[in-house]
């Protein structure tokens, strides 16, 4: 029944409860002149007593409204009664009966929201008699006739309804406000799981192909240092610039994790050339057709995603393939463009249609722009094809940055 509020909070209640009491008490004192009270049956003395009792009561619920209240409003329905009791009038403090109810509906519970609607509903019934009858004692018990007493308790029921109302009200605000902070905090950690994904999925591809080359490279070198001594050399060269390359591809990878500072460079076309002059340092000869030939200014998404399958799709080459060459075909049309990577492959070792993470993430990079991509065997061949929409990678290419799931090796 007691709701957790900070210090200061309750403090303020209890405060503006007090400049409450004190302000709106000598108010009610002045509705009534000398002699008014014990005209309605009590002494003068016991009136005010009653009345400040009654002021203090009320007011002391609006101090614990925010804090409980169902206390409250039991509080409040006392101090009712007290003042009914001593037969009171309606008095400028009965203002702080309204505040109670707009608290249980605003900050109640579900069981004192509906109890504080009852007590509206009831508590206007209850003050509409109560009126009638203060009224009809008070000039000399002539009696109040029914459409007065019904519009007394039509007036009863605006006031109090109005007040659960407007707290009811507070309540759905307050509730929006947690539904769109939950949302906020659920977009963030969404966006923050795709970045860790975007960087995941990027680190393997930079990593993966990276140390395809340098094992490759490795090999041959141990093979071929029996016959050409000088092979060696070229080869640690070739393992030392990659390594390089990879090291600081993987640092600002990192850099974007701790620091969340966005994107870095992304390879784009211009670095396939590159690309394909590890693969051949790696001993693969990649046979490279492009025709037709990209239709002007490609999307930054779409050469990032065109870069990143070719890389994989090599990368899959270098570890499976039967180490003879690559066919790599691009094909740029006005809409799309088309991509074919195809090798002979090793039987023992080349992954089944739907196997391996790396097939997963050249999958997913396909799809992040739109396209689709099929990875397969076909005869003593494992081919690579993808279809990239160019008019979506143009549109969406501000969210190419996210993903559901990562890469890793085929």
């Amino acid at each position: 029944m007691i709701r957790p509020l900070s210090r200061t909070a309750l403090v303020l209640d209890i405060l503006g409860a007090v400049l409450l009491f004190v302000t709106l008490t000598p108010m009610s004192l002045a509705f009534y002149g000398p002699g008014t009270l014990s005209f309605i049956g009590v002494s003068e003395a016991a009136g005010i007593a009653a009345m400040v009792l009654a002021g203090a009561i009320q007011c002391g619920a609006v101090a614990i409204g925010r804090l409980a209240p169902g206390i409250a409003l039991a509080v409040a329905w006392a101090g009712a009664i007290v003042q009914m009791g001593a037969g009171l009038s309606p008095l400028p403090f009965n203002i702080a009966i309204l505040m109670v109810l707009y608290a249980t509906a605003a900050w109640g519970s579900r069981r004192v929201m509906w109890a504080g609607l009852i007590s509206a509903g009831a508590g206007a019934v209850v003050a509409g008699l109560y009126i009638s009858v203060f009224n009809s004692a008070s000039i000399g018990g002539f009696g109040i006739t029914f459409a007065a007493a019904i519009l007394l308790i039509l007036l009863s029921v605006m006031a109090l309804g109005f007040a659960w109302v407007a707290g009811f009200g507070w309540r759905m605000v307050l509730r929006s406000r947690r539904i769109r902070a939950a949302q906020v905090r659920a977009e963030a950690a969404t966006a923050e799981e795709q970045e860790r994904v975007r960087i995941a999925r990027d680190m393997h591809d930079v990593v993966a192909h990276s140390l395809a080359v340098v094992i490759a490279q490795a090999d041959g070198a141990r093979y071929a240092s029996a016959v050409d001594p000088d092979a060696a050399p070229a080869a640690l060269t070739t393992i030392a610039q990659t390594a390089r390359g990879a090291l600081s591809d993987v640092r600002m990878l990192l850099t974007q994790l701790r620091h969340r500072q966005g994107d870095g460079p992304q390879p784009t076309l211009a670095d396939l050339e590159t690309l394909f002059a590890q693969v051949r340092q790696a001993g693969i000869e990649p046979r490279v057709t492009v025709d037709p030939m990209p239709p002007g200014e490609v999307p930054g998404g779409l050469q990032l995603a065109v870069y990143r399958i070719l890389q994989e799709a090599l990368t899959n080459a270098l570890r499976h393939g039967d180490r003879q060459s690559v066919e790599v075909h691009l094909a740029w049309h006005p809409d799309f463009v088309d991509i074919t990577v195809a090798n002979l492959v090793d039987e023992s070792t080349v992954p089944g249609p739907g196997g391996g993470h790396g097939i997963i993430g050249m999958r997913e990079r396909a799809q992040l722009v739109g396209g689709v991509l099929r990875a397969e065997r076909e005869g003593g061949q494992f081919i690579v094809r993808a279809r990239l929409p160019i008019a979506a990678a143009s549109a969406g290419q501000d969210g190419m940055g996210g993903s559901t799931a990562g890469g890793g090796d085929a």
